[in-house]
């Protein structure tokens, strides 16, 4: 392994959390050394773009993630992506500094769009239902689509198929947890079964109660609540050809929380300082597939409706009841097609979806506001591989009509192409390079502020986001370094992007920043809020670098992350809707994790972020974070496993540097609990 370096003021303990890897080839999918790494895993097919282009992390494999109550708590493995927001009815998806307004979100291959109000998170999901998160970090394929400038995260559900063993026709899954820190509880149950051999069921009812925790310095995290967690599953296959399947999810979320939840110890000075609120998320979803034996033939369909809700019941004090929804409801349905020829191997995927996202918002007894968007779009991308070379074109048509209270109803018509191209240099080690046309149509705004018009300027001439991703890289795999059997995996990326017309919202009022708009000439100064475009592109420029060794009961992993934005006139970061800029500070991670035997796995994981200044001259500090943990799976009772972990083990004071972040008040500092034990009980029978 090759020697890495870092400053003299970091040990490397202090370096940060985790792994990532990047997954070889197809043609190089041999079995791997395992331990119970933490590891970021590639979805293992021919495509160059799935393989060293995404990363997913398995749950199940990702021991601290057995205990995660929040989407940071796995996510912020992979270089490049963060997950701010203490809270998780605040958990902000960023990839690359942009937020999941400008990433392509799925539960189940549900899309999860459109904003609520910006001092909450949109993505309303408890970590206990998923079995792996699928990450596109940045956009590299046609097949992602509109509302994907940063790139996407596919969440998936567990299924029964899952958790049988074989040869089991129905079992259970019983687990309890606890945290220290904010006094959580977690109780859950999971029921499944294969009645027969073509049909699948799962039922799963979680509970989590949560009181306030609080920072390193003891400063109070308000939050008193209650949320419960239905996973309802159904497949079945219909002779050799067809498999249908239909889901219901629900997240839901009570209790009392500060009226802004990005503010977590605010105090008592404009309003309350907490009220009644309650987050819900339903999703259903059916889908089928036909695969008959041919390679030309591989159709899957999906329709999905995802239905988000904040309402807000203040108790008459001040004016803060409201009841905000998005509801989404799309189809996609998409073939695989596998075609040899002489010149090489073709895997043509072809797509068209079509969906429709609206808003609804209600306040203190009025009436209701609502605001709609809908985009049909149809693509196809040909992973052609000749040998040792894959070639990747690909095309997309995206039909675009516009909220009407943003942008006037507008309809855009765009087409936009990509290509991708590996190329197997030596025997498992692949150099890649990948150029992505973006295109981002004006998304509904936030909903809190859906007035059917009132008070908003209504843009007309709002342009489309548009510009490019290009990524360049190298992945390669040694092994047999030190030990038979052993592994390093290695992989360099860089990246840039570019935004053009960039879509900005403005406030009324006379704090700084909102300035209003003129409700006449849409220039900035006014009565009016409503978007605009920015009059300067951006560009985001950045590394990820990774490393991961592996022995049968050893594994080590090393990444490192650096993303800067850049506006062209100004030289100032993307803005973000958290109230600073978007980058954050180099990510330095580390993961260290040792199977003493095939009961005991013992790890340790650190993050490190280092201080990031604006060109403001604003600066988000250092942090240091170390979680350390163990899991037992004891030899006389076979189907318990327990875990037990001390997270942010020397009670570090900070703020994500995705999260909202003030450097001079800490009361609007959105900061991320002290130090915090837990430990989890598993029975499954």
């Amino acid at each position: 392994m090759g020697v890495v370096t870092f400053s003299s003021r970091l040990s490397v303990l202090s370096i940060g959390v985790a792994t990532a890897l990047f997954s070889q080839m197809a043609n190089a999918a041999e079995a791997m050394p395992s331990t119970t790494l933490q590891t970021i895993t590639v979805t293992a097919n021919t495509s160059v773009r799935e393989n060293v282009q995404e990363d997913s992390v398995y749950i199940d494999n990702y021991t601290p993630a057995a205990q995660a109550s929040h989407l940071s708590d796995f996510l912020d493995v992979i270089p490049g992506v963060e997950v701010g927001g203490t809270s998780t009815v605040n958990q902000r998806i960023r990839v690359r500094g942009l937020d999941d307004t400008n990433l392509k979100v799925t539960v189940d291959g549900a899309r999860q769009e459109g904003a609520l109000f910006y001092h909450m998170g949109d993505v309303t999901l408890d970590p206990d239902l998923l079995k792996q998160a699928e990450v596109a970090v940045g956009n590299n394929s046609v097949t992602l689509g509109n509302d994907a400038l940063g790139g996407a995260v596919a969440f998936e559900t567990v299924d029964a198929a899952d958790l049988l063993k074989p040869g089991q026709k129905i079992g259970a899954k019983l687990k309890a947890g606890y945290a220290s820190n904010n006094d959580e509880l977690l109780t859950s149950a999971t029921v499944y079964g294969a009645p027969t051999d073509n049909i699948d069921l799962l039922a799963y009812y979680g509970k989590r109660d949560t009181d306030s925790g609080e920072d390193g310095d003891g400063r109070e995290l308000y939050e008193d609540s209650e949320s419960e967690n239905i996973l309802l599953k159904a497949g079945a296959y219909i002779g050799e050809d067809h498999h249908v399947g239909a889901s219901f999810s629900r997240t839901e979320k009570e209790g009392v929380f500060p009226y802004r939840p990005d503010f977590p110890s605010f105090p008592n000075s404009r309003g309350p300082d907490v009220i009644p609120q309650e987050i819900k998320r339903d999703t259903y979803t059916l889908d089928h597939n036909f695969n008959p034996a041919n390679s030309l033939i591989d159709v899957d369909t999906t329709v999905y409706q995802t239905e988000t809700q904040i309402l807000r019941d203040s108790e008459d004090v001040g004016n803060f009841d409201f009841d905000a929804k998005v509801k989404t409801t799309g189809v996609k349905i998409e073939n695989t097609s596998v075609i040899d020829t002489n010149s090489g191997r073709h895997k043509l995927i072809a797509g068209a979806e079509h969906y429709e996202k609206e808003s609804e918002m209600a306040r203190d007894g009025s009436a209701t506001a609502n605001d709609d968007a809908n985009n049909t779009s149809v693509y196809l991308e040909d992973q052609w591989q000749m040998g040792k070379l894959t070639l990747t074109p690909g095309v997309r048509y995206d039909r675009y009509e516009s909220p009407e209270f943003v942008a006037g109803g507008s309809t855009y018509d765009n087409v936009v192409g990509a290509f991708a191209a590996s190329y197997e240099v030596a025997p498992r080690t692949q150099v890649f390079a990948s150029y992505t046309q973006l295109f981002n149509g004006p998304d509904l705004g936030q909903t809190v502020f859906n007035s059917n018009g009132e008070g908003i300027y209504v843009n007309n001439d709002l342009k489309p986001e548009e510009g490019y991703n290009s990524e360049v890289g190298v992945t390669t795999t040694l092994r047999d370094l030190t030990i038979a059997d052993d592994a390093l995996q290695l992989s360099a990326k860089y990246f840039r992007s570019n935004i053009e017309n960039y879509q900005q919202f403005m406030r009324t009022g006379s704090r700084p920043g909102r300035f209003g708009i003129d409700c006449e000439t849409g220039a900035i100064g006014g009565d009016c809020q409503g978007m605009f475009n920015s009059d300067e592109d951006y560009k985001i420029d950045g590394v990820e670098l990774a490393a991961n060794y592996t022995t049968r009961d050893f594994g080590m992993g090393l990444s490192y992350a650096r993303a800067r934005s850049e506006g062209d006139k100004t030289g100032n970061s993307i803005p973000s809707v958290s109230g600073s800029g978007a980058d954050s500070g180099d990510r330095y991670m580390v993961n260290l994790d040792y199977a003493a035997n095939d009961m005991v796995d013992l790890g340790w994981r650190s993050t490190y972020v280092a201080s990031i200044t604006d060109n403001q001259g604003e600066t988000k500090p250092s942090y240091d974070v170390h979680d350390v943990y163990m899991n037992y799976a004891p030899r006389q009772l076979e189907n318990v496993k327990a875990t037990v972990g001390v997270y942010n083990l020397f009670d570090e004071t900070y703020a994500s540097h995705a999260s909202r972040l003030n450097t001079a008040a800490d009361a609007s500092t959105d900061f991320e609990p002290g130090r915090n034990f837990k430990a989890s009980l598993t029975y499954q029978f």
